[in-house]
């Protein structure tokens, strides 16, 4: 089969869906690989590159089209582009079906099969395919670039001999592949980074990247779970206690980074007019729905504007492609994966398999007929997330009564800790000579005396073990010294060798505790 990618006719596009890279996978799977001349120029893969990848380089999209058995683009088809196809073709692109109708119903009479990229399911076995999240993960890293661009401080604080700079406060709403990656692009440059969004379960991703979690306590489980792992719709209740809020927290942040995308529904509007003009002058939005409608009121599509109280709202639908380089090697990688599945033979042969869920869920028409909506997916993206159940909260009764408890716990064990101790000593009593039971008894209350003297050494000077091991050390070096003096030679020998290890022990904890306090010091 042929595989050809078309150059992308809709102004400021700069991607492409075929790199010299991956047409070199295509052509293990046993495909011929055509491009249309000039088609990766923008993104930095010029013709001869193709040419030299084993690529023919076809002059128009015309003649590309009648060649081609499969067409790869980026951008969703424009109607002349669709009118180009015949049954048997198959077109592979974003397409954007549930806002597209028109287009969908001109794929259909075509009679050629369309995959859309952006309809592929959330399911880890279809991650490599998953382009909405490989181009989402470059926009919300360039969201962050253009905030930065706009915003006329640092983003990490600094304290120097010109003055104090505080940190850039930077607000995620929404954390799904875009929005984590501009929670890791904005804590990695310094800023403090607050996040939020309905799903519980991305909280603990959003604190592992080193960003605060934005609570709302609400009544209603939110859970994108069963929605293909993107957020569900919100309840109008959740809606007005999300909004206020936001409106709590306008006034403090200086970047918000909007991303709340629903498959098939217009961008949720989340940040109003009302919080963009309590936002301090300077400040920017970053609107990565602006396709779709935008999450803020003031947002216009494909412009940046200022308003009137010096706020920056950044609406650029092309974030993408203003990296095309990097954006055209992830997403021609998705196509090459879609393709592998699509050629499970390896023998250049494509087998729609429309059992497969990854295939037949992206796929919105097939052989003369709509496709879309697929069923839903049989996998759950996301795990649903436990509800973690609140520690009760004690009354002072209950809390003084646990204490009751736990004290007389405590003392009836050390009764019997005692008790026990006190028969023993007694059944050795009756057995034991009486010069061994004066012994015995020295030696449990110096035990009980060396015990008390070593735990209560202050720590003030060393760590904690260091600590006891030179409470311990001069315990035996005093032992010692009263021995030194005995008429037996041999005592006298183990006692002065006690006093040198003992010696040599507490003189190298405090050589080891000044090195550690060194580490410490400036200087």
């Amino acid at each position: 089969m042929k595989i050809g990618a078309v150059k992308e006719i809709i102004p400021g596009e700069n991607r492409v869906a075929m790199t010299p890279e991956s047409a070199a996978q295509l052509q293990k799977l046993g495909h011929d690989c055509l491009i249309e001349a000039g088609a990766g120029g923008a993104a930095g893969f010029d013709d001869a590159a193709y040419a030299a990848a084993g690529v023919s380089v076809v002059p128009d999209a015309a003649a590309l089209c009648a060649q081609a058995d499969i067409i790869v683009k980026v951008r969703e088809p424009q109607a002349e582009e669709l009118a180009r196809l015949t049954q048997g073709k198959t077109l592979i692109s974003f397409f954007w079906p549930a806002q597209n109708e028109a287009l969908l119903a001109q794929a259909r009479d075509t009679g050629a099969s369309v995959i859309a990229m952006d309809m592929v399911p959330r399911i880890s076995r279809a991650q490599k395919m998953d382009a909405l999240s490989s181009m989402a993960n470059i926009a919300g890293y360039r969201a962050v670039i253009e905030a930065g661009n706009n915003f006329g401080r640092f983003f990490t604080g600094q304290v120097t001999a010109a003055g104090k700079v505080p940190p850039a406060r930077v607000l995620v709403v929404g954390a799904g592949v875009a929005g984590l990656a501009a929670i890791g692009t904005a804590t990695s440059l310094g800023a403090i980074t607050m996040a939020f969004d309905v799903r519980p379960e991305v909280a603990e991703q959003i604190e592992s990247m080193g960003a605060e979690f934005v609570f709302l306590e609400f009544e209603e489980a939110q859970d994108g779970a069963a929605t293909g792992g993107y957020a569900a719709p919100s309840s109008p209740e959740f809606r007005e206690k999300q909004l206020a809020k936001f409106r709590e927290l306008a006034p403090e942040v200086d970047i918000v980074i909007t991303t709340a995308l629903i498959p098939g529904r217009p961008a949720p509007k989340l940040w109003t007019e009302d919080m963009v003009a309590m936002m301090k002058r300077g400040s920017v939005i970053v609107d990565l729905a602006a396709e779709r409608g935008g999450n803020c009121d003031l947002t216009v599509p494909n412009e940046k504007i200022v308003t009137e109280n010096g706020v920056t709202i950044v609406g650029y639908t092309d974030f993408p492609s203003r990296m095309a380089t990097q954006s055209s090697t992830l997403y021609s990688n998705n196509i090459r994966h879609m393709v592998h599945d699509l050629t499970p033979g390896k023998d250049g042969v494509i087998h729609h398999n429309m059992e497969d869920d990854v295939i037949r869920g992206a796929t919105v028409a097939h052989e003369g007929a709509i496709t879309f909506p697929p069923p839903p997916p049989k996998v759950q993206a996301i795990a649903a997330a436990k509800p973690k159940e609140k520690p009760k909260e004690l009354t002072a009764v209950e809390k003084r009564a646990q204490e009751v408890a736990a004290f007389r716990s405590e003392t009836q064990r050390q009764v019997i800790l005692l008790a026990a101790a006190g028969a023993a000593v007694m059944a050795v009593g009756l057995v034991a000579p009486e010069s061994f039971m004066r012994n015995f008894i020295i030696f449990v209350l110096s035990v009980f005396v060396g015990f008390q003297v070593i735990w209560n050494v202050s720590h003030s000077l060393h760590t904690p073990l260091m600590a006891v091991t030179n409470a311990i050390s001069s315990i035996i070096i005093l032992g010692a010294l009263m021995q030194i003096g005995s008429t037996s030679v041999i005592i006298t020998i183990l006692a002065a060798l006690g006093i040198l290890m003992a010696a040599i022990n507490i003189f190298g904890g405090f050589m080891v505790t000044r090195r550690m306090l060194a580490m410490f010091q400036k200087s």
